[in-house]
């Protein structure tokens, strides 16, 4: 194995904290390193949504794709129960699961896979969905690339992870800007409704209010539209 070539794959799974970062181009990144350095035949990954539902995110190949779409058809499958436990499933021999999972065990060899290895993209209790390598021929996974592939999955999640919170934060920052801003119109509309009707602040706020409401508008836009002049607001201040 190419230390080097892994080292820079540790770096391009780890880098991803920039304002284009391209999720599929991500994943699809990690199972084809996963094909190249681990010996896998294909690869593919599976990632939970915000409702807990499974989809397939990234695959090396079309016949993978296609294996990973029949699991979460069928409900069946090494990779989903993956999932569902946060703990590797390795089948060195699908042909010892024939009673386990009939129909994926079925599919997986129509499609010419031998041996499948399920990972789990896992950090603490929180799973967020499982990295799957398949291999045409049957046999025991390499012990040394094992632990490497469990590596990789680790550091795609903390960055998968890491990308939502940043996502989440900037949403949140989104919303609090939006809030401040529409502070500020409220309190300018505040001013000019009592000074032109010779009230004060208080009432100022309850005219707006009141008439946002009967009118079942936000507030924020009652005030602009007061602010700009855009139109009439019959009644505002009676």
């Amino acid at each position: 194995m190419n230390e080097q070539f892994l080292a820079k794959t540790f770096v391009e799974l780890a880098d991803n904290l920039v304002a284009d970062f391209d999720l599929i181009d991500f994943l699809r990144l990690l199972t084809d390193r996963c094909v190249g350095m681990l010996g896998a035949s294909a690869a593919g990954v599976l990632l939970a949504d915000r409702d807990g539902g499974l989809r397939v995110m990234a695959a090396s190949d079309e016949q993978v794709r296609l294996l990973e779409l029949f699991q979460l058809q069928n409900d069946e499958g090494p990779c989903l129960d993956c999932y569902r436990t946060g703990t590797p499933v390795t089948v060195p021999d699908l042909r010892t699961e024939t009673s386990h999972w009939p129909r994926f065990v079925a599919q997986a060899q129509l499609h010419g896979f031998g041996a499948v290895q399920a990972l789990p993209m896992r950090l603490r209790d929180e799973v967020v969905g499982a990295l799957n390598l398949f291999r045409l021929a049957p046999g025991p996974f390499d012990p040394v690339g094992t632990p490497i592939a469990q590596a990789l999955a680790d550091v795609a999640t903390i960055s998968l992870l890491q990308q939502r919170s940043t996502q989440r934060t900037m949403v949140l920052n989104e919303q609090l800007q939006t809030a401040l801003n529409s502070r500020v119109l409220i309190e300018q509309a505040k001013g000019k409704l009592a000074e032109r009707h010779n009230m004060d602040m208080e009432q100022a706020f309850t005219a707006l209010r009141g008439y946002a409401r009967s009118h079942n508008r936000r507030l924020s836009d009652v005030a602009r539209a007061f602010i700009d002049d855009t139109e009439p607001l019959a009644g505002l201040a009676s």
